[in-house]
């Protein structure tokens, strides 16, 4: 999808950070844009921008979690932008802790968001895309932390290696009609994701609040959504799987494919 100029984007988590600064990419590239998120003061922020590029813009609350919602945003980008070319299933949430101590709330939770919420973008958007007979992209926020696994995050782990292969997978799967798929793989990128707990549900919210953990430190630096947002960009254009944006995610993924290396010789 080298040209964007007058196709439609449609991202979800779009009132903030990464979700953010690729509605703004995808404007600054001539694409009118659908801001998906459930808050709504964030996406008329977003969509102020947009609009300041140039382009045109829908905003639509939408809870990832939920089919219906997500089928109800597809519905939008139809009936209002006349489709969607570009997909970026990019909300995301994060909780902190070791496994032994998660509570079935939190893998809920995680899990509903950060991997439902990319297959319910899969199944309202691809049918519609495969159907518009026209090149499209989707694009699917994982994580580092969906290729190397890093203590004290394992249900975001989780969630996020089934994310990069669900995005493997799909890559292949709808190589025939001319839609490409990126997972975005990023390490720490300045957004408000550690404040995760603000957007959880009342339902899903664990007795006594969230539990005291200290702070994961994350190898390498933070990189601004906008940095993030352009390496995106660049991989719908050329149709690149993986958008990994740190070179400090070198030596552990090195580290983890000697090892399966290894492990196989030990195993003859």
């Amino acid at each position: 999808m080298e040209n964007l100029k007058g196709k439609v984007a449609v991202v979800t988590g779009g009132a903030s950070g990464i979700g953010r600064a690729l509605c703004l990419a995808f404007a600054g590239e001539g694409a009118n844009v659908v801001v998906a998120d459930l808050d709504e003061a964030g996406m008329a922020e977003t969509a102020a921008g947009v609009l300041k590029a140039g382009t045109k813009t829908v905003t639509v609350k939408t809870d990832v979690t939920k089919l219906a919602s997500v089928q109800a945003l597809a519905e939008r980008a139809w009936k209002e932008l006349g489709g969607a070319h570009v997909l970026c299933n990019n909300a995301g949430v994060a909780v902190q802790g070791s496994i032994e101590s998660a509570t079935h709330h939190d893998w809920e939770w995680v899990l509903g968001v950060n991997l439902w919420g990319v297959i319910h973008g899969v199944e309202a958007f691809v049918p519609r895309m495969i159907a518009q007979r026209q090149p499209g992209h989707i694009v699917n926020t994982a994580s580092m932390a969906g290729l190397i696994a890093s203590q004290g995050l394992g249900v975001y782990n989780t969630s996020k290696y089934a994310v990069v292969g669900l995005s493997e997978t799909l890559q292949k799967d709808l190589r025939p009609y001319d839609i490409g798929v990126s997972v975005l793989c990023p390490m720490g990128v300045t957004t408000n994701i550690g404040t995760s707990e603000r957007s959880r549900p009342s339902d899903l919210k664990n007795p006594g609040g969230p539990p005291e953990t200290g702070e994961i430190e994350l190898i390498g630096r933070y990189l601004t959504p906008e940095h993030v947002a352009g390496r995106v960009l660049r991989a719908v254009k050329t149709n690149r799987l993986y958008v990994i944006t740190h070179e400090e995610g070198r030596d552990p993924l090195r580290r983890r494919f000697e090892r399966m290396d290894k492990a196989i010789e030990e195993s003859a």
